[in-house]
This record gives C-alpha cells, sequence and structure tokens, in this order.
C-alpha cells in the first residue's frame, strides 16, 4: 500500500510535468497549493479502500498474475475516474488541469504492473528450473504443455528443462510458450533430440489417441528417447497439470479414449430403493457393479455367486468386513433352476444383472457343454425365474464375441441374446435387454494378468500374432456404461458400448515391458483354434443405430429365439453341443 500511495504521488507530479511542458518551475509552484495534495489524497484513499475491500491488499492474489493484473487495473482506474469526475464538478482547479487525474492514472497502473511483473521475473525467464536439469523435448502446445512448461521452468527442484516444444498443428509452429519455441511436429522428434541433446520426450496431450500415442512413442525410441505422459484429461478436470505427475506410458493409455458422460440423475433415479441382484458378483464384471450400484442406494443389494472366495472378496470390498453371516450374499449356481426359482420366490428382486459366465474361449472349445450349461441353460433359468416373479429389468452381460461368432464362447452368448430378446417378447410388462462390450483390462485371466505374471517370472511374453487386437476397456468403465445401458435400453434390445479404436495386443505386451524397466522378448505362438485376428461389435446380420439414446451406446436388434426342452440339449455330446450352437445363433 505505501509503494503504490508512491507511485501515485510521483506518477500525479509526472503528468503535471508533462502537461506544462517539463517546466519546472510552474510544476513547483502547482506543488505548492493544496489542490495538488487534495487530488493526490483523493486517489490513494480510494484505491485503498477499495483495494483492500476485493482483497488486492489482503494476499488474495498471486503477485504479476493475470487476475491481480485485472483487478488493479479496475481499482486504479476506478480511483481515476472517481477523482477526475469530482475535480471537474468542482470547478476549482488551482494549478491542476482536468485531465491530470487520468494521465496520473494510466501512468500509475503502467508503474503498478511493472513492479509486480518484476516480483516473478525469475518464473518469466526461467530462472527457477533447478541447476543440472536434463533437457527434454515437450510434445503438445496446448493447455496442458503451457502448464507443464511453465512449471519446468519455474520449479527450482525440477529434474527436467524443455528446450523444445513440438505440436502436429500448423497454427501453434513458432508459437513461444515461457520462452521455450514450437519448432515442429512428430517428424522432427529424433532431428531435435540429436541438435539438442535432449534424453526424454513429454508428451502433454492428455487426450491423445491411443494409436498416435503408440506412434510417437515408436518414433521417440527410434530416437532414443524415454517417454513420459501426463495422466488422462479427466485427472486434469479435477486440478491443475503437475510435473510430478509425469509417469510412464501404460495400457490405459493406449484406448485412447475420453470418459463416457453418464447421466449420473438418471441412473440414481432409476436404482434408488429397488431391490437389485447381480449374478457372478464374486467375479471382475459383477463385483465393480456390486460397488458401484451401492453408490446408488438400493433398497437391497443381493450378490449372487457359486464361487464362495468371490463372495467374501467383493463384501470386504464393500463393508470392509467379510463375515459372510448377511443376506446380501446367496451361494448358488445359476445352473441349478430350482434353487434360482426358490430364490428369486423368496428376495423378490426387481432389477437383475446377470453377469454370471464362462468366458474363456480356449477352455470353451474344449468343454462346449460346460458352455451350454452355463451360459445358455443358466441364463434361461434366470430369464424364467424373472418371469415369474415379476422382474421389472433384466440386463444380460454379453461379450462382443456374439457378433459373427466363431467359438464355443461366442455362440453360447449370441444364443444368450437371442433368449434374452424373446423373453421381451414373452413378457410385456418388464424390460429385458443384454449389453454387449469387448475385453476389460484387469479382468481375472485377463491377457493383462497373463503378462505381468510372464514378465515378473522373466518372459519371455508370448502373443498370439503380431498383427492381432481386440477392443478393450476399463473394468469401472464398463459397469458405468452397463447402468447406463440398464436405464436407456428399450426392451429386447441389445445395446452396444463404445469400445473406441481396437487395439493390437502386442503394443499392450509392449508397454507392460517398458513399464518393468526390463528386456524381454515378445514370442508370437500363433492364433488358436477358433480365434479371431480382430473382434468385431456388430454382426454382419444387425444393422446398429449409433448414440441415439447415449452417446457412447449403441442399440440393434437379435433374432429372438425359444429355446427347446432342455432334457433334450443335455444329452447332446460335445460336437453335437457344438453343432447345436453353431445352428441356433442364428437360426
Amino acid at each position: 500500500m505505501p509503494i503504490d500511495a508512491v507511485l501515485w504521488a510521483i506518477m500525479l507530479m509526472a503528468a503535471l510535468w508533462m502537461r506544462y511542458d517539463f517546466s519546472v518551475d510552474q510544476l513547483v509552484m502547482t506543488l505548492e497549493m493544496s489542490r495538488f495534495y487534495l487530488v493526490l489524497l483523493g486517489v490513494v484513499a480510494l484505491s485503498w479502500v477499495a483495494g483492500w475491500l476485493v482483497g488486492l491488499y489482503r494476499g488474495r492474489f498471486i503477485p504479476g498474475s493475470l487476475l491481480e493484473t485485472s483487478v488493479l487495473i479496475l481499482v486504479f482506474a476506478g480511483a481515476s475516474l472517481l477523482v477526475f469526475a469530482g475535480h471537474v464538478l468542482s470547478g476549482e482547479y488551482e494549478g491542476v488541469p482536468r485531465s491530470t487525474p487520468l494521465v496520473a492514472g494510466a501512468f500509475t497502473i503502467l508503474a503498478a504492473l511493472v513492479l509486480r511483473s518484476l516480483v516473478r521475473r525469475k518464473e518469466l525467464f526461467g530462472a527457477g528450473a533447478a541447476a543440472g536439469a536434463e533437457p527434454v523435448l515437450v510434445f503438445g502446445a496446448g493447455d496442458g504443455g503451457r502448464q507443464l512448461v511453465g512449471q519446468l521452468r519455474r520449479s527450482p527442484v525440477s529434474k527436467f528443462r524443455p528446450v523444445a516444444i513440438l505440436d502436429d498443428d500448423p497454427a501453434k509452429q513458432g508459437l513461444v510458450v515461457d520462452g521455450i519455441r514450437v519448432r515442429g511436429t512428430r517428424e522432427h522428434i529424433a532431428h531435435f533430440a540429436h541438435r539438442l541433446g535432449a534424453g526424454t520426450l513429454l508428451v502433454a496431450v492428455p487426450s491423445l489417441p491411443g494409436e498416435e500415442l503408440v506412434d510417437i512413442r515408436n518414433r521417440a525410441e527410434e530416437a532414443g528417447l524415454h517417454v513420459l505422459v501426463l495422466p488422462p484429461i479427466d485427472s486434469m478436470m479435477r486440478a491443475r497439470v503437475a510435473a510430478d505427475e509425469l509417469r510412464s506410458i501404460n495400457v490405459t493409455d493406449l484406448l485412447g479414449r475420453a470418459p463416457a458422460r453418464l447421466n449420473q440423475t438418471q441412473i440414481a433415479e432409476y436404482i434408488r430403493g429397488k431391490r437389485v441382484l447381480v449374478t457372478g458378483a464374486g467375479g471382475s464384471i459383477g463385483s465393480e457393479l456390486c460397488r458401484q450400484l451401492v453408490r446408488f442406494r438400493p433398497g437391497e443389494l443381493m450378490m449372487l455367486d457359486r464361487d464362495e472366495s468371490g463372495l467374501h472378496a467383493v463384501q470386504l470390498s464393500i463393508q470392509d468386513q467379510a463375515m459372510l453371516d448377511g443376506e446380501d450374499t446367496i451361494l448358488a449356481s445359476i445352473r441349478d433352476p430350482e434353487a434360482i426359482a426358490d430364490i428369486f420366490a423368496k428376495r423378490r428382486p426387481q432389477i437383475v444383472f446377470h453377469a454370471a459366465a464362462l468366458k474363456h474361449m480356449p477352455l470353451l472349445e474344449h468343454y462346449p457343454v460346460e458352455a451350454l450349461k452355463t451360459n445358455v441353460l443358466g441364463t434361461q433359468n434366470l430369464l424364467d425365474a424373472a418371469e415369474i416373479c415379476g422382474v421389472e429389468t433384466f440386463v444380460n452381460i454379453s461379450t462382443d464375441k456374439a457378433a459373427n461368432p466363431c467359438s464355443a464362447l461366442g455362440t453360447s452368448k449370441r444364443v444368450a441374446e437371442r433368449l434374452t430378446a424373446q423373453k421381451a417378447i414373452e413378457v410385456r410388462n418388464a424390460k429385458f435387454v443384454s449389453v454387449r462390450f469387448g475385453n476389460v483390462l484387469g479382468s481375472r485371466g485377463s491377457v493383462l494378468t497373463v503378462f505381468e505374471k510372464q514378465i515378473k517370472d522373466g518372459g519371455p511374453v508370448t502373443v498370439t500374432a503380431p498383427e492381432v487386437n481386440r477392443f478393450f476397456m476399463t473394468i469401472p468403465e464398463a459397469c458405468q456404461l452397463v447402468l447406463q445401458a440398464a436405464v436407456v435400453g428399450a426392451t429386447g434390445e441389445t445395446m452396444v458400448l463404445d469400445m473406441g479404436e481396437p487395439v493390437r495386443i502386442a503394443d499392450v505386451a509392449k508397454t507392460l515391458i517398458e513399464q518393468s524397466g526390463k528386456n524381454l522378448e515378445i514370442v508370437y505362438t500363433g492364433l488358436r483354434e477358433n480365434e479371431k485376428m480382430a473382434e468385431e461389435l456388430f454382426d454382419d446380420t444387425e444393422s446398429p443405430i449409433f448414440g441415439e439414446k447415449h452417446e457412447a451406446l449403441s442399440g440393434v436388434r437379435v433374432s429372438p429365439l425359444r429355446l427347446p426342452a432342455k432334457d433334450e440339449l443335455m444329452k447332446l455330446s460335445g460336437d453335437q453341443v457344438k453343432w447345436w450352437l453353431n445352428k441356433y445363433a442364428y437360426e
């Protein structure tokens, strides 16, 4: 406050001196008149009072920040205008021209901003960067890149010193960010790495698609650079970019998909107060569904599984204890129609999420009868029980292998979709819907788990083929969209989740190996029996409707199927079951 008062006095005298054509005698005469001091007192008092009220003099703003600059201009300009108005309206000038308060106000604003910018001179010129910091290239000149470069140049403990920025946007070429110029695109990674002696590439584009991230990583590694990335964009939305959040590329980054926007209110209204049953509650999808359902306060959550260890784990994750002595855990097999019917009759669920299934494709190729018993007959048992006890919504969780199926897993899950569609025709006062999606990262027995085990054991890491790819989604995101599909899906419909672009399995393996810091070999073993090179989300016979009910959901209709007598099906041999599944996947 005293410094600003001195600035007002100096700038008021400077304005008068200029007004009198730099005449010192005239300036001295004016300083001997009381009107000068009255004007000075007015601008100082007004700027002090207003500055104190808005927090300018109470440490509310970062010195030299854009917000402090805006507030300072508003306060000082306001003080100048008010004193100018009072000076003019009084009609008594006494050697102080009418324009003097305005000119002095402009000078004072400029001087005050210059002084405040000096407080941040180290940041502006990067003098805060740690000595001996490693020179790095930064890819991305957007918001994330600008924040990152600023933090790296100003932090006294940062181990990185940006020497060049790269960006594929032609409009950003030549742009200077905190003293660092945008010098080129991803094509120039190797050139500037060698020219500037950089050893690391920092990717500061949190929303970068997975395939582009892989391309940039490959280019950087060819140039001998280590690659670090910023967290996903949903993390950035919760806080500003921080240099200490830089990390190696992980498998989730390869998905390259923005988080789906859910209608949380709509889901909450649909679930709250209802009796909800989840089959396969001890599995990866089922357990995550249970954890997410709890947030929406169902009237009762029933977790059904035949695996007691799975029930123990999911109850522990929700309640922080696992006594297994309550009504929320149900030990039963969906293969047992009498047990399922009894459970539904006694517990009267209103919403059912059917996540129980056998899902390992190679194993089911050897034991197709098991696929029939669980994925087909088990689903039919649940559908029949749901009809009898008046379930309001039944959600059958399917797989992308049900689209153009060529394995026992795929055909059995497509038959389950058709059975669900048939029940929608038979029961008009309830909703029966299927939800189809691809692989989920981190599920039990997933490729991620296999790779992590192989890396831990020292390799080699086995991949079926160099170009084999799959759709991937994180378990939480898949379960969130399952809940959304349950709300917006129409009865008889199969909702297909937007899985983004498929990811090469070899890229997943390579990323995990890099994260481990080991130098391991990738061995290609060849495709297994009835395994596809690339999975599909839609069958050739289907006509999907994209994004009509939700941007991340598409709807298709599968033809309904009435199941033949169960007793007859149970008599079939393994080869006969395969033939039956292949036939009734469509007929």
